[in-house]
This record gives structure tokens, sequence and C-alpha cells, in this order.
């Protein structure tokens, strides 16, 4: 496979060789803490068959990653004279060591066509504003630990590194930590792409845009809130300067409890083709899906880490979730034409719907896509499209098929178009074509 790199119009991720590349991620955070190799083998496969090309996965991981040792018994850090986990000391010893599996993992990846969205910890291992931690980054020790993961992982073609962690950057400190962090990575040769995952409502184009090692944004929309805009942080980031590719690393997961409560229901697939449609039809250079049992990799649901009820299904079973489908059939979509000229374009929708039904647009040279979430009707203003259609049909999110569409010719320059249905659960993509 190939090293990807940044297109040269700064707005997409291209492979070595200039062929696009749309990233397609998947949120497996708990991957190198929690599984074994078996499940590791079963899990990637499972991601690859269904068009996944990123695995986002933490090596430092947030469910007590220091101290609860991965599936073989193994920690991944020794520990100083004072008694504290040193981000100096990876623990390299034995058989099935916590790092020889990591390499397994990143390996196997490799072999099924896979990039590894590597953190190198998670958040609150150098900002304990929650979670479990401990702290235990300092600027000194956070490029000594850059500097060894890098030199460990730069000869992967498959490796994407994702600094942060769910935490903003709230001091000086933190500032600094990252900093020498992704320092000691470049010093060591890894020269892979290299970005920021931010806590929740948040993008990296925030607190680190300029940031020369920063090649492309990442935003967290968020699980929080029903219809949350996630299009806004998207086309924040599009406008910025100087132009970066950005994306929706974690938008609300499938199964999720709303605002993290379940009395407020859970985020279905809807949600979930809502999210990621937005944002890729907002200039996004691509996406992740995310279900809430498989983030964490959860086995039974008396999970010592939160409460009783709070992962409503295993992560076996989960893997099959109607939004991972989904999220294979946005990836043919992107992949089934030329993407790496594509540019939002919300002024040819003439008349738009606030909230759920918010329709989104973007183009090319001869293609516009039109997402409609909620099959309500889609009015075209022709002379913005640049080119003149001779194909309509609509794209159906939830299994990948078309259908003809048929155009309304309505006065003013407006063509008018009614999807097969309408009301939630019934989201459509309607494309106009110029063969």
């Amino acid at each position: 496979m190939q090293r990807l790199k940044i297109h040269e119009n700064g707005r997409y991720i291209v492979n070595a060789d200039g062929s696009q590349f749309f990233y397609m991620g998947d949120t497996a955070w708990e991957l190198f803490h929690r599984l074994d190799r078996g499940e590791t083998d079963y899990y990637l496969n499972n991601r690859a068959k269904k068009k996944f090309n990123v695995i986002q996965a933490v090596l430092l991981a947030e469910f007590e990653g220091l101290n609860v040792p991965n599936a073989y018994g193994r920690c991944p850090l020794l520990k100083n004279s004072d008694g504290r986990y040193d981000p100096a000391k990876p623990d390299e010893s034995g058989e099935y060591g916590y790092w020889e599996h990591a390499d397994y993992v990143v390996g196997q990846a490799a072999s099924l066509g896979l990039y590894i969205g590597m953190l190198p910890t998670w958040g609150d291992k150098f900002n304990l504003s929650w979670g479990k931690g401990p702290e235990i980054f300092t600027p000194e020790n956070a490029y000594i630990y850059g500097k060894w993961v890098g030199a460990r992982y730069a000869r992967f073609d498959n490796i994407i590194w994702i600094l942060g962690g769910d935490r903003p950057l709230a001091t000086r400190a933190h500032h600094d930590i990252i900093n020498n962090m992704a320092a000691g990575i470049r010093d060591a040769g890894a020269n892979q792409l290299m970005t920021y995952h931010p806590t929740g409502g948040r993008s990296s184009s925030e607190q680190s845009h300029h940031e020369a090692w920063l090649d492309f944004n990442m935003i967290q929309s968020g699980h929080d809130k029903i219809n949350g805009e996630n299009y806004r942080l998207v086309g924040r980031d599009y406008n910025l300067a100087p132009v970066k590719p950005t994306m929706d690393a974690e938008p609300r997961y499938e199964d999720h409890g709303v605002n993290f409560n379940a009395a407020n229901g859970y985020f279905d697939d809807w949600d979930v083709r809502q999210a990621l449609y937005w944002g890729v039809f907002s200039g996004a250079c691509g996406a992740t899906y995310g279900h809430h049992s498989v983030w964490g990799m959860i086995k039974n649901r008396a999970d010592p880490y939160f409460p009783e009820g709070y992962f409503p299904v295993l992560y076996p079973e989960a893997l099959d979730r109607p939004g991972a489908f989904a999220a294979a059939h946005l990836s043919n979509l992107m992949n089934s034409r030329d993407f790496l000229n594509n540019v939002p374009a919300q002024e040819i929708i003439a008349g738009n719907y606030s909230g759920a039904p918010h329709i989104k647009a973007i183009k090319n040279k001869n293609y516009a896509y039109i997402y409609s979430p909620c099959g309500l009707q889609i009015k075209i203003a022709r002379d913005a499209l640049g080119f003149e259609p001779d194909i309509f049909a609509y794209y159906n999110p939830r299994n990948g098929e078309y259908t003809k569409a048929d155009p309304e010719i309505k006065p003013g320059g407006i063509t008018e178009f009614t999807p097969p249905s309408s009301g939630r659960n019934n989201d459509w993509v309607l494309v106009a074509e110029q063969k």
C-alpha cells in the first residue's frame, strides 16, 4: 500500500502516486488494548470487507491503559523510581509483549489495505480534566516518547498520526507536550500524515491550525444532540487559511445515548448517515463512523468502566449494525467518481430547510450530489450547476442502489425533484450528471 500525502489543492488526501483517497474511518480506540490476535483478525477483516480504510486506535488507551494489561497480560510502560509510569520507558520485553502485539495489529491492518489512525496516547494522560489518567507527560518526556514511538513505526506506510485524544490544549504545558511529541515523531524519521483529535464540539483548527506538523484538521462533532450541525464546523475549517483538509473524525456514534443518557434515546443509523453526508458534502476529505460498543470493544454489558446499560449491545454484534454498511455505501459513492475537484455548492439549492431536513450539496465539473436527509423536495437552480446535466438519479444511502429521478422543469431556472419516499429514515442523494 502507498504512503499518504496531501493533494496539491490542499483539500484532500491522496496516495503517493496522486490517486484519490477517500478517508473512511472506523472508531476502534481500544483495539490495541482489549483484543487478542484472533479477535483483532476478525475485527479487521470485517472492516476491510465493509470498505473502511482507516482504523482509529490508541496506544496508551483510555480504559486505564497504563495499569490494566492488554489481552496477553502486558502493560505498555515501566515505572520510574518514584513508582510512576514513565513514557520514556516503554516495556519492550517478552514474546507477545504490549508493543510486539501493537506491531502485529499494524501489520495485519496493512495486509488488508487498512491504515491505522494511530493515537500515541489518550488525552487523559496529559490533561486529566476528566477520565482515569494518570497524567504522566511533561514537555520533556513527550519528546522522548514521541521519538521512540515514531522510530518504531516510521517504516510502516499505513500509519496516520493522530495526536491529542479528546482533550483541549488548556495550558501552555499542554501545547508544549503535543508540539514536542510531534517533533519527536518527526525527528525519528516518521513522515506520515499527522493531525489532532480534539474534544467534543471542536476542531483541531482552533488551537493547532498553524502548527507545521498539522497536515489536516480533525473535528469531533460529538454525541450531545440530535441533528448536530457538524457541517458548520466543517465549513469553518474549509474557509481557513492556509488551506488544509478537514473531516469529522468523531460524529454521533450509532447506539450511543443522546447526550450520554439512554433516557434521551439512542442515535440510530439515520443519525449516523445524516452526520456522514452533511460533513462530506460540506467539503470534508472523508468521514469516520463509530459504534458505541465498538470503540471500547465492549465484551460484556456490565463493563467496569461505565454504568450498567450504558452499552446496549456487545461489540461482535455491533460490527454489523446498519450504520457500518451505510458507511460503505458512502465510500462507494465517493469513489465512483473523481472527487478531488469537489467543492461545496449550496448555491445550487433554491430553497432549503432548517433542522433535520437541511439539504447539503457538493459539485464537480460534470456532476453534483445533493443530500436530502428526510427525502423532502429538492429544488435546483440550474444556472448555478456550471454544467448541463443529462442524467438524474437517486442514490439510496441505506442500500447503495440507484433509481431514476424525473426532473420537473419550473419557471425561473428551477428544477424540482421529489424523492421516492420521505420522512425519518428516508434520506436520498440526488445525483445530477453530464456524461
